[in-house]
């Protein structure tokens, strides 16, 4: 059976500074906006701030481990993007965000993070360590 999770949308405008000198969007740039997405998500889904996540959830956070994107077109500077962002898959203490990056309704960036559900280490709190995702925190990222 299959799950269908919530998608948020979060509309940017690419500006000057996240372009190269001939106004094409940054790949580094693109990862942030996937960071963005991921953030921005949590807080609608979960209904808390980044910045609270953590004490809310008794974590340290949701570090990401492994990035990647796949480029369909530039964008540029001035363009209107849509990102979406939405949980492809929960598993135990780990979970995959898609990404994509419309412009005018076009796919032209689309990515995924994989993240972990972090804690302080008991033995060692300068450590993280991988913790259980809640039950009822994948609960409420399904969609309708």
């Amino acid at each position: 059976m299959s799950v269908t999770y919530v998608v948020n949308r979060r509309r940017i405008r690419i500006e000057w500074g996240d372009c190269d000198p001939v106004g094409i969007v940054l790949a580094s740039r693109v990862f942030e906006y996937f960071d963005v997405g991921s953030w921005s998500l949590f807080e609608a889904v979960l209904g808390v701030a980044p910045r609270d996540l953590a004490r809310t959830f008794d974590i340290m956070g949701i570090p990401l481990v492994d990035a990647r994107a796949r480029m369909v077109m530039p964008l540029r500077f001035g363009d209107s993007v849509e990102i979406l962002s939405s949980v492809a898959a929960f598993r135990r203490s780990s979970f995959e965000v898609e990404h994509r990056l419309l412009v005018d309704a076009e796919i032209a960036i689309e990515g995924r993070e994989t993240r972990v559900w972090a804690a302080a280490d008991k033995d060692e709190p300068s450590r993280l360590t991988a913790r259980a995702i809640p039950p009822n925190v994948i609960e409420r990222f399904k969609a309708g």
